[in-house]
Protein backbone atom coordinates (compact mmCIF):
# COMPACT_ATOMS: atom_id res chain seq x y z
CA UNK A 1 0.00 0.00 0.00
CA UNK A 2 0.93 3.56 -0.87
CA UNK A 3 0.97 4.34 2.87
CA UNK A 4 2.63 1.33 4.35
CA UNK A 5 6.60 1.57 4.45
CA UNK A 6 7.99 -1.70 4.48
CA UNK A 7 9.60 -3.12 7.45
CA UNK A 8 13.15 -2.08 6.40
CA UNK A 9 12.07 1.01 5.90
CA UNK A 10 10.10 1.89 9.19
CA UNK A 11 13.37 -0.12 11.39
CA UNK A 12 15.72 2.57 9.45
CA UNK A 13 13.43 5.25 10.25
CA UNK A 14 13.62 4.37 14.14
CA UNK A 15 16.98 3.80 14.25
CA UNK A 16 17.73 6.98 12.93
CA UNK A 17 14.99 8.79 14.43
CA UNK A 18 15.29 7.98 18.18
CA UNK A 19 19.13 9.27 18.70
CA UNK A 20 18.27 12.28 17.97
CA UNK A 21 15.29 12.71 20.45
CA UNK A 22 17.36 11.42 22.86
CA UNK A 23 20.19 13.92 21.98
CA UNK A 24 17.64 16.65 22.26
CA UNK A 25 16.18 15.25 25.76
CA UNK A 26 19.12 15.00 27.39
CA UNK A 27 21.26 18.10 26.12
CA UNK A 28 18.37 20.40 25.88
CA UNK A 29 20.39 22.64 28.07
CA UNK A 30 22.97 23.13 25.82
CA UNK A 31 20.63 24.85 23.55
CA UNK A 32 19.28 28.65 23.46
CA UNK A 33 16.25 28.82 25.38
CA UNK A 34 14.50 30.71 22.75
CA UNK A 35 14.76 31.43 18.69
CA UNK A 36 15.65 34.29 17.03
CA UNK A 37 11.72 35.27 15.37
CA UNK A 38 11.83 35.57 11.80
CA UNK A 39 8.24 35.11 10.32
CA UNK A 40 9.33 35.56 6.52
CA UNK A 41 11.75 33.81 6.78
CA UNK A 42 9.95 30.64 7.91
CA UNK A 43 7.09 31.12 5.29
CA UNK A 44 9.81 31.08 2.66
CA UNK A 45 11.16 27.81 4.23
CA UNK A 46 7.45 26.17 4.08
CA UNK A 47 6.77 27.60 0.53
CA UNK A 48 10.28 26.18 -0.85
CA UNK A 49 9.28 22.65 0.13
CA UNK A 50 7.45 20.49 -2.66
CA UNK A 51 4.51 18.70 -1.14
CA UNK A 52 3.34 17.51 -4.44
CA UNK A 53 5.55 14.32 -4.61
CA UNK A 54 6.43 14.40 -0.68
CA UNK A 55 10.26 14.07 0.33
CA UNK A 56 12.41 10.90 1.29
CA UNK A 57 10.79 9.52 4.73
CA UNK A 58 14.89 10.13 6.16
CA UNK A 59 14.57 13.61 4.52
CA UNK A 60 11.31 14.37 5.75
CA UNK A 61 12.08 13.65 9.79
CA UNK A 62 15.56 15.35 9.81
CA UNK A 63 13.57 19.09 8.23
CA UNK A 64 10.87 18.75 11.32
CA UNK A 65 13.70 17.62 13.83
CA UNK A 66 16.40 20.62 12.30
CA UNK A 67 13.52 23.10 12.35
CA UNK A 68 12.22 21.93 15.43
CA UNK A 69 15.41 22.78 17.25
CA UNK A 70 16.07 26.01 15.34
CA UNK A 71 12.52 27.57 16.26
CA UNK A 72 11.11 26.58 19.19
CA UNK A 73 10.93 28.49 22.52
CA UNK A 74 12.55 25.17 23.80
CA UNK A 75 10.07 24.88 27.21
CA UNK A 76 11.99 21.43 28.20
CA UNK A 77 15.14 22.99 28.74
CA UNK A 78 15.97 23.96 33.06
CA UNK A 79 16.34 27.40 32.45
CA UNK A 80 12.75 28.30 30.98
CA UNK A 81 11.09 29.69 33.63
CA UNK A 82 7.64 30.52 31.92
CA UNK A 83 3.84 29.35 31.55
CA UNK A 84 2.78 26.00 32.51
CA UNK A 85 4.70 24.20 29.96
CA UNK A 86 6.76 21.33 31.71
CA UNK A 87 9.28 19.02 30.52
CA UNK A 88 7.89 15.76 30.03
CA UNK A 89 8.57 12.68 31.98
CA UNK A 90 9.87 10.01 29.71
CA UNK A 91 7.04 7.16 29.99
CA UNK A 92 4.26 9.73 28.95
CA UNK A 93 6.51 10.51 25.48
CA UNK A 94 6.55 6.75 25.55
CA UNK A 95 2.68 6.56 26.08
CA UNK A 96 2.04 8.93 23.07
CA UNK A 97 3.89 7.00 21.00
CA UNK A 98 2.16 3.71 22.16
CA UNK A 99 -1.27 5.54 21.71
CA UNK A 100 -0.24 6.32 18.24
CA UNK A 101 0.45 2.77 17.13
CA UNK A 102 -2.53 1.56 18.51
CA UNK A 103 -4.77 4.39 17.97
CA UNK A 104 -7.37 2.90 20.33
CA UNK A 105 -10.90 4.76 19.63
CA UNK A 106 -12.43 6.51 23.46
CA UNK A 107 -15.88 7.33 21.87
CA UNK A 108 -17.29 3.67 22.58
CA UNK A 109 -16.51 1.58 25.41
CA UNK A 110 -16.49 -2.01 23.62
CA UNK A 111 -13.98 -0.43 21.25
CA UNK A 112 -11.06 -0.57 23.85
CA UNK A 113 -12.25 -1.32 26.97
CA UNK A 114 -8.85 -1.59 28.65
CA UNK A 115 -8.10 2.01 27.77
CA UNK A 116 -11.74 3.24 29.03
CA UNK A 117 -11.29 1.42 32.32
CA UNK A 118 -8.00 3.33 32.48
CA UNK A 119 -8.99 6.70 32.25
CA UNK A 120 -12.21 5.53 34.66
CA UNK A 121 -9.61 4.24 37.31
CA UNK A 122 -7.51 7.65 37.15
CA UNK A 123 -10.52 9.93 37.60
CA UNK A 124 -11.83 7.83 40.90
CA UNK A 125 -8.65 7.53 42.54
CA UNK A 126 -7.51 11.10 41.27
CA UNK A 127 -11.09 12.53 42.57
CA UNK A 128 -10.63 10.77 45.78
CA UNK A 129 -7.24 12.41 46.07
CA UNK A 130 -9.58 15.83 45.77
CA UNK A 131 -11.50 14.65 48.42
CA UNK A 132 -14.26 13.18 46.16
CA UNK A 133 -16.53 9.50 47.33
CA UNK A 134 -14.29 7.58 45.16
CA UNK A 135 -17.84 5.41 44.09
CA UNK A 136 -19.72 8.33 42.94
CA UNK A 137 -16.64 10.48 41.73
CA UNK A 138 -17.37 11.58 37.94
CA UNK A 139 -14.91 13.08 35.27
CA UNK A 140 -13.24 13.20 32.16
CA UNK A 141 -10.04 13.34 30.53
CA UNK A 142 -10.08 16.71 28.42
CA UNK A 143 -7.61 18.67 26.05
CA UNK A 144 -6.64 20.67 28.59
CA UNK A 145 -8.13 23.81 31.23
CA UNK A 146 -10.08 25.62 28.29
CA UNK A 147 -12.06 22.21 27.80
CA UNK A 148 -12.58 21.56 31.34
CA UNK A 149 -13.92 25.09 32.02
CA UNK A 150 -15.98 24.99 29.55
CA UNK A 151 -17.47 21.58 30.45
CA UNK A 152 -17.92 22.60 34.31
CA UNK A 153 -20.07 26.02 32.83
CA UNK A 154 -22.47 23.48 30.64
CA UNK A 155 -22.79 21.43 33.58
CA UNK A 156 -23.46 24.29 35.74
CA UNK A 157 -26.46 25.93 33.42
CA UNK A 158 -28.07 22.07 33.24
CA UNK A 159 -28.10 22.04 36.98
CA UNK A 160 -29.51 25.44 37.33
CA UNK A 161 -31.90 24.75 34.48
CA UNK A 162 -33.02 21.27 34.25
CA UNK A 163 -34.26 21.57 30.82
CA UNK A 164 -31.51 23.76 29.60
CA UNK A 165 -30.22 20.43 27.16
CA UNK A 166 -33.25 20.07 25.60
CA UNK A 167 -34.49 24.46 25.13
CA UNK A 168 -31.11 25.73 25.40
CA UNK A 169 -31.15 29.71 26.31
CA UNK A 170 -35.16 29.26 26.49
CA UNK A 171 -35.07 27.45 29.79
CA UNK A 172 -33.78 30.65 31.45
CA UNK A 173 -36.79 31.66 33.55
CA UNK A 174 -33.74 34.37 34.91
CA UNK A 175 -30.90 35.90 33.46
CA UNK A 176 -27.93 33.45 34.28
CA UNK A 177 -24.93 35.08 36.23
CA UNK A 178 -21.03 33.35 36.55
CA UNK A 179 -18.41 35.24 38.72
CA UNK A 180 -14.71 34.94 38.58
CA UNK A 181 -12.54 36.83 40.16
CA UNK A 182 -10.28 39.70 37.76
CA UNK A 183 -7.21 37.33 37.90
CA UNK A 184 -9.08 34.38 36.59
CA UNK A 185 -7.90 32.43 33.28
CA UNK A 186 -9.55 34.01 29.85
CA UNK A 187 -10.76 30.74 29.27
CA UNK A 188 -13.71 31.90 31.75
CA UNK A 189 -15.03 34.67 29.33
CA UNK A 190 -14.60 31.88 26.32
CA UNK A 191 -16.47 29.77 27.96
CA UNK A 192 -19.51 32.12 28.42
CA UNK A 193 -18.84 32.95 24.74
CA UNK A 194 -18.98 29.48 23.46
CA UNK A 195 -22.41 28.57 25.47
CA UNK A 196 -24.21 31.77 24.01
CA UNK A 197 -24.02 33.92 27.13
CA UNK A 198 -22.08 36.35 26.12
CA UNK A 199 -19.11 38.51 28.04
CA UNK A 200 -22.10 40.18 30.22
CA UNK A 201 -22.49 37.50 31.84
CA UNK A 202 -19.41 37.08 33.20
CA UNK A 203 -19.05 39.49 36.47
CA UNK A 204 -15.47 40.30 37.38
CA UNK A 205 -14.84 40.24 41.25
CA UNK A 206 -11.95 42.56 42.21
CA UNK A 207 -9.02 40.52 44.04
CA UNK A 208 -7.38 41.53 47.63
CA UNK A 209 -3.52 42.59 48.11
CA UNK A 210 -2.77 39.01 47.59
CA UNK A 211 -4.49 38.67 44.43
CA UNK A 212 -7.31 36.37 45.64
CA UNK A 213 -10.76 36.58 44.63
CA UNK A 214 -12.66 39.61 47.40
CA UNK A 215 -15.07 37.36 49.27
CA UNK A 216 -16.65 39.92 50.44
CA UNK A 217 -17.27 41.25 46.73
CA UNK A 218 -18.85 38.40 45.82
CA UNK A 219 -20.93 38.08 48.37
CA UNK A 220 -22.24 41.47 47.50
CA UNK A 221 -22.69 40.96 44.05
CA UNK A 222 -24.75 37.67 45.17
CA UNK A 223 -27.01 39.59 47.02
CA UNK A 224 -27.15 42.27 44.37
CA UNK A 225 -27.95 39.80 41.60
CA UNK A 226 -30.35 37.68 43.59
CA UNK A 227 -32.20 40.77 44.70
CA UNK A 228 -32.67 42.27 41.21
CA UNK A 229 -34.43 39.03 39.98
CA UNK A 230 -31.08 37.63 37.61
CA UNK A 231 -29.84 33.54 38.66
CA UNK A 232 -26.60 33.27 40.06
CA UNK A 233 -25.43 29.85 38.28
CA UNK A 234 -21.63 29.65 38.60
CA UNK A 235 -18.81 30.95 40.67
CA UNK A 236 -15.28 29.65 39.86
CA UNK A 237 -12.72 30.27 41.84
CA UNK A 238 -8.98 29.35 41.48
CA UNK A 239 -6.42 27.51 43.27
CA UNK A 240 -3.38 28.44 41.34
CA UNK A 241 -3.60 31.88 38.73
CA UNK A 242 -2.15 31.87 36.20
CA UNK A 243 -0.24 35.05 36.68
CA UNK A 244 0.83 35.02 40.61
CA UNK A 245 -0.50 31.46 41.40
CA UNK A 246 -2.74 32.79 43.92
CA UNK A 247 -5.23 30.43 45.74
CA UNK A 248 -8.50 32.01 46.56
CA UNK A 249 -10.68 31.46 49.50
CA UNK A 250 -11.75 28.01 48.82
CA UNK A 251 -14.25 27.41 52.17
CA UNK A 252 -15.53 30.73 52.15
CA UNK A 253 -16.84 30.86 48.64
CA UNK A 254 -17.94 27.18 48.81
CA UNK A 255 -20.14 28.64 51.69
CA UNK A 256 -21.57 31.34 49.46
CA UNK A 257 -22.28 29.29 46.33
CA UNK A 258 -24.44 26.70 49.15
CA UNK A 259 -26.30 29.78 50.65
CA UNK A 260 -27.38 30.77 46.82
CA UNK A 261 -28.15 27.34 45.41
CA UNK A 262 -24.96 28.32 42.80
CA UNK A 263 -22.60 25.80 41.20
CA UNK A 264 -18.98 25.98 43.08
CA UNK A 265 -16.37 25.67 40.10
CA UNK A 266 -12.75 25.37 41.28
CA UNK A 267 -10.21 25.98 38.46
CA UNK A 268 -7.01 24.37 40.03
CA UNK A 269 -5.85 23.32 36.53
CA UNK A 270 -1.74 24.42 37.91
CA UNK A 271 -2.18 24.38 41.47
CA UNK A 272 -4.67 21.16 42.16
CA UNK A 273 -1.83 18.86 41.51
CA UNK A 274 -0.28 20.06 45.22
CA UNK A 275 -3.06 17.72 46.28
CA UNK A 276 -0.81 14.98 45.84
CA UNK A 277 1.74 15.76 48.53
CA UNK A 278 0.34 15.51 52.08
CA UNK A 279 2.35 17.84 53.46
CA UNK A 280 0.45 20.52 50.97
CA UNK A 281 -2.92 19.82 51.09
CA UNK A 282 -4.31 22.35 53.28
CA UNK A 283 -3.51 24.66 50.73
CA UNK A 284 -6.49 23.03 48.55
CA UNK A 285 -8.53 23.32 51.85
CA UNK A 286 -12.12 23.10 50.40
CA UNK A 287 -11.55 22.29 47.35
CA UNK A 288 -13.78 18.98 48.22
CA UNK A 289 -16.51 21.17 48.53
CA UNK A 290 -16.36 21.83 45.05
CA UNK A 291 -18.99 20.87 42.36
CA UNK A 292 -16.36 20.56 39.78
CA UNK A 293 -12.51 20.91 39.73
CA UNK A 294 -10.27 21.21 36.55
CA UNK A 295 -6.91 20.22 36.78
CA UNK A 296 -4.18 19.81 34.19
CA UNK A 297 -2.15 17.09 34.59
CA UNK A 298 0.13 18.69 31.76
CA UNK A 299 1.19 21.40 34.05
CA UNK A 300 2.24 20.20 37.35
CA UNK A 301 2.59 16.37 36.76
CA UNK A 302 4.66 16.99 33.52
CA UNK A 303 3.04 15.09 30.68
CA UNK A 304 2.69 15.71 27.16
CA UNK A 305 0.54 19.33 26.15
CA UNK A 306 -3.04 18.51 25.67
CA UNK A 307 -3.67 16.43 28.91
CA UNK A 308 -6.63 18.26 30.92
CA UNK A 309 -9.04 16.78 33.79
CA UNK A 310 -12.68 17.95 34.50
CA UNK A 311 -14.07 16.28 37.75
CA UNK A 312 -17.45 16.12 39.26
CA UNK A 313 -18.97 14.99 42.98
CA UNK A 314 -22.23 14.69 41.06
CA UNK A 315 -22.40 11.20 38.98
CA UNK A 316 -24.96 11.64 36.52
CA UNK A 317 -24.48 15.82 35.29
CA UNK A 318 -21.89 14.99 32.93
CA UNK A 319 -24.39 12.31 31.43
CA UNK A 320 -27.20 15.32 31.75
CA UNK A 321 -24.97 17.48 29.99
CA UNK A 322 -23.29 15.75 27.30
CA UNK A 323 -25.37 12.49 26.23
CA UNK A 324 -26.42 12.07 22.99
CA UNK A 325 -28.11 8.81 21.99
CA UNK A 326 -26.47 7.60 18.01
CA UNK A 327 -27.57 4.45 16.24
CA UNK A 328 -24.14 4.37 14.50
CA UNK A 329 -22.43 3.47 17.46
CA UNK A 330 -20.77 0.35 18.42
CA UNK A 331 -23.54 -2.04 21.21
CA UNK A 332 -21.37 -4.43 21.67
CA UNK A 333 -21.34 -4.05 25.14
CA UNK A 334 -25.03 -2.44 25.47
CA UNK A 335 -25.42 -5.78 28.18
CA UNK A 336 -22.86 -4.39 30.64
CA UNK A 337 -23.11 -1.84 33.39
CA UNK A 338 -20.84 0.42 31.16
CA UNK A 339 -20.65 4.34 30.02
CA UNK A 340 -19.67 5.00 26.80
CA UNK A 341 -17.11 8.11 26.80
CA UNK A 342 -18.59 10.02 24.54
CA UNK A 343 -21.31 10.37 26.28
CA UNK A 344 -19.32 12.18 28.98
CA UNK A 345 -17.45 14.97 26.87
CA UNK A 346 -17.81 17.55 24.80
CA UNK A 347 -15.50 15.23 22.50
CA UNK A 348 -16.95 12.51 20.48
CA UNK A 349 -13.50 10.49 18.95
CA UNK A 350 -10.71 11.00 21.37
CA UNK A 351 -7.34 9.74 21.99
CA UNK A 352 -6.19 7.71 25.02
CA UNK A 353 -5.06 10.93 27.02
CA UNK A 354 -5.28 8.87 29.87
CA UNK A 355 -2.04 6.53 29.14
CA UNK A 356 -0.03 9.71 29.58
CA UNK A 357 -0.76 9.82 33.46
CA UNK A 358 -1.51 6.13 33.84
CA UNK A 359 1.90 5.12 32.57
CA UNK A 360 3.78 7.79 34.86
CA UNK A 361 2.37 6.26 37.43
CA UNK A 362 2.91 3.14 36.83
CA UNK A 363 6.63 3.98 37.04
CA UNK A 364 6.85 6.29 39.49
CA UNK A 365 3.85 6.12 41.54
CA UNK A 366 1.71 8.43 43.71
CA UNK A 367 5.11 9.15 45.47
CA UNK A 368 6.91 9.73 42.93
CA UNK A 369 5.10 12.28 42.17
CA UNK A 370 4.78 13.49 45.44
CA UNK A 371 8.48 13.43 45.74
CA UNK A 372 8.44 15.82 42.15
CA UNK A 373 5.85 18.26 43.32
CA UNK A 374 7.89 19.05 46.52
CA UNK A 375 10.88 19.75 44.23
CA UNK A 376 9.42 22.34 42.55
CA UNK A 377 7.90 23.64 45.75
CA UNK A 378 11.05 23.76 47.24
CA UNK A 379 13.39 25.47 44.64
CA UNK A 380 10.40 28.13 44.07
CA UNK A 381 11.26 28.71 47.86
CA UNK A 382 15.04 28.69 46.99
CA UNK A 383 14.02 31.11 43.90
CA UNK A 384 12.74 33.70 46.38
CA UNK A 385 15.32 33.40 48.86
CA UNK A 386 17.96 34.09 46.32
CA UNK A 387 16.34 36.62 44.90
CA UNK A 388 15.37 38.81 47.96
CA UNK A 389 19.48 38.46 49.39
CA UNK A 390 20.70 39.84 46.25
CA UNK A 391 18.20 42.89 46.59
CA UNK A 392 14.84 42.26 44.82
CA UNK A 393 11.67 42.40 45.66
CA UNK A 394 8.74 40.05 45.58
CA UNK A 395 5.64 41.64 44.73
CA UNK A 396 2.94 37.88 44.71
CA UNK A 397 2.10 35.91 48.05
CA UNK A 398 1.80 32.02 47.25
CA UNK A 399 3.02 28.58 48.29
CA UNK A 400 3.08 27.27 44.85
CA UNK A 401 6.37 27.81 42.92
CA UNK A 402 5.82 30.93 40.91
CA UNK A 403 7.36 34.21 42.03
CA UNK A 404 6.60 37.56 40.47
CA UNK A 405 9.50 40.24 41.29
CA UNK A 406 11.17 43.71 40.58
CA UNK A 407 13.87 45.80 41.60
CA UNK A 408 12.65 48.43 44.01
CA UNK A 409 12.84 51.79 43.77
CA UNK A 410 12.64 52.28 39.51
CA UNK A 411 11.06 55.15 37.82
CA UNK A 412 8.84 53.46 35.52
CA UNK A 413 8.41 49.66 36.86
CA UNK A 414 6.11 48.59 33.90
CA UNK A 415 8.78 49.45 31.35
CA UNK A 416 11.58 47.89 33.36
CA UNK A 417 9.83 44.45 33.76
CA UNK A 418 9.53 44.65 30.09
CA UNK A 419 13.23 45.79 29.12
CA UNK A 420 14.55 43.16 31.39
CA UNK A 421 12.13 40.45 30.34
CA UNK A 422 13.44 40.81 26.72
CA UNK A 423 16.96 41.00 27.68
CA UNK A 424 16.48 37.86 29.58
CA UNK A 425 14.94 36.22 26.13
CA UNK A 426 17.27 37.95 23.93
CA UNK A 427 20.43 36.58 26.11
CA UNK A 428 18.93 32.96 24.76
CA UNK A 429 20.23 31.81 28.66
CA UNK A 430 16.66 31.81 30.35
CA UNK A 431 12.98 32.84 29.69
CA UNK A 432 10.95 34.65 32.11
CA UNK A 433 7.36 36.26 31.45
CA UNK A 434 5.89 39.54 32.78
CA UNK A 435 2.67 39.86 34.30
CA UNK A 436 0.43 42.93 35.31
CA UNK A 437 -0.06 43.24 39.22
CA UNK A 438 -2.03 46.08 39.92
CA UNK A 439 -2.00 47.35 36.37
CA UNK A 440 1.55 47.51 36.97
CA UNK A 441 4.25 44.62 34.50
CA UNK A 442 6.12 42.90 36.85
CA UNK A 443 8.73 40.02 36.21
CA UNK A 444 7.17 36.50 36.77
CA UNK A 445 9.59 32.94 36.92
CA UNK A 446 7.44 30.01 37.42
CA UNK A 447 8.78 26.13 38.25
CA UNK A 448 7.37 23.48 35.75
CA UNK A 449 10.66 21.63 35.21
CA UNK A 450 11.45 19.35 37.66
CA UNK A 451 15.04 19.23 35.98
CA UNK A 452 15.95 22.54 37.36
CA UNK A 453 18.57 22.28 40.32
CA UNK A 454 19.65 24.88 42.44
CA UNK A 455 22.40 25.73 40.26
CA UNK A 456 20.15 26.76 37.51
CA UNK A 457 18.58 28.92 39.81
CA UNK A 458 21.86 30.78 40.60
CA UNK A 459 22.35 30.61 37.26
CA UNK A 460 19.11 32.77 36.82
CA UNK A 461 20.01 35.26 39.64
CA UNK A 462 23.47 36.36 38.70
CA UNK A 463 22.16 36.28 35.12
CA UNK A 464 18.99 39.10 35.97
CA UNK A 465 22.05 40.55 38.43
CA UNK A 466 23.76 41.67 35.44
CA UNK A 467 21.01 42.23 32.96
CA UNK A 468 18.57 43.80 35.16
CA UNK A 469 20.18 46.14 38.31
CA UNK A 470 20.24 49.36 37.51
CA UNK A 471 23.79 50.63 37.07
CA UNK A 472 23.78 52.99 39.97
CA UNK A 473 22.81 50.47 42.38
CA UNK A 474 25.50 48.60 44.82
CA UNK A 475 23.58 45.32 44.32
CA UNK A 476 27.04 43.31 45.44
Amino acid sequence: MHFDLTADQRKQLLENLLPRLEEYYANTRDLRVAPQLDKEKLRELLAGTDLTTGLPPDEALDSVVDNLLKYQVHVPHPMYYGLYNPRTNFPSILADLIAAYFNPQLAAWSHSPYAAEVENYLVREYGARFGYDRDSVDGTFTSGGAEANLTGLLCALNHAYPDYAHLGYRAFDREPVIYSSDQAHHSVVKAARVAGLGLNAVVSIPTDEGQRMSVDSLRDHLLADTTAGNRPVLVIATAGTTGTAAIDQLPAIAELCQKYSCWFHVDAAFGGAAILNEEYRPWLAGIELADSITTDIHKWLSVPMGTGMLLTRHPDMLNKTFNTPAEYMPREGKELSIVDPYTHTIQWSRRFLGLRMYLSLLVFGWEGYADTIRHHVEIGHYLRDRLAERGWQIVNDTPLPVVCFTWPGVDDPGNYARTVCQRVVDSGEAWLSVYPIKGTDHLRAGITNYATTRADIDRLVELLQRLGVPAATDAN
